[in-house]
């Protein structure tokens, strides 16, 4: 990346404490933002990751909140902008899964993954974008997924969040690009997560067979392309769909 200085950059991160989410949040605190992210069940991991960065000097708070309750949301989120004075950086990162095929799916499952994955991008913009407007500049990068793109059987509500998630990005950049705000989305494909160590090892194989690099991805290889598009390297993109997979897609 180039020397861009980042005194005082804020960046917030949904669904930081583990996984994809955690790497992000390492990756932003190491280049020098101030970062704030959220958690919902997993707060030992969130303060053991606060306690581990705050070791080498960076500011970073944890956050609870719910993101099927949008109460919950606004909540955290006037908490958030009570510490930190505004945001730069936005990643829409929180996601589940609760799979079944689709005549199977109960209504709860199916209204779960809806509000987790996709209504709570729409109230957290919606949110954070008038501080990014007054500020002239952001960049919003949303996390969606390869099987929004090529679809799973068994998770009809999973991979419709994450193709909305697609053309919310590509609508939202247009809406915003005039305002100094860029908007991205980055599709991950099998990532060493522990939404995929839930797969029996046989199937975590097939997967492997089907990626042309033969090997899955790690959580750090989508930091990095969460990273680069944060900064202003990336300064020409929005409205893009960063396809991250070993080259499953193409």
């Amino acid at each position: 990346m180039n020397d861009e200085v980042l005194n005082n950059k804020i960046a917030v991160v949904t669904g930081g404490a583990k996984g994809i989410g955690r790497e992000i949040v390492r990756s932003l605190s190491y280049l020098g933002y101030d970062v704030a992210f959220t958690y919902n069940s997993s707060k030992d991991l969130a303060l053991e990751l606060v306690n581990e960065l705050e070791e080498n000097g960076n500011r970073v708070k944890a956050y609870k909140v719910d993101n099927t309750d949008r109460s919950s949301i606004k909540a955290t989120f006037n908490e958030i902008f009570n510490d930190f004075p505004s945001i730069d950086v936005l990643v829409n990162n929180a996601g589940v899964t609760a799979d079944a095929y689709l005549m199977l799916m109960p209504e709860e499952k199916w209204d779960k993954v809806i509000n987790t994955n996709l209504s709570s991008i729409y109230l957290i913009c919606k949110i954070v974008l008038p501080s990014m407007i007054r500020s002239k500049k952001g960049s919003i990068i949303n996390i969606t997924s390869v099987a929004g793109v090529t679809g799973i059987a068994g998770q009809t509500n999973y991979c419709a969040t994450k193709s909305a998630i697609i053309g919310f990005t590509k609508s939202l950049s247009k809406e915003v690009a005039a305002k100094g705000i860029r908007v991205n989305a980055v599709a991950p494909g099998y990532i060493k997560t522990d939404m995929l160590a839930k797969v029996n090892e046989k199937m975590r194989d097939e997967f492997t067979k089907q990626v042309p690099l033969k090997r899955l991805g790690e959580p750090k290889e989508i930091a990095n392309v969460v990273s680069f598009l944060a900064s202003n390297d990336s300064s020409y993109i929005t409205g893009q769909t960063l396809v991250v997979d070993g080259g499953l897609v193409s």
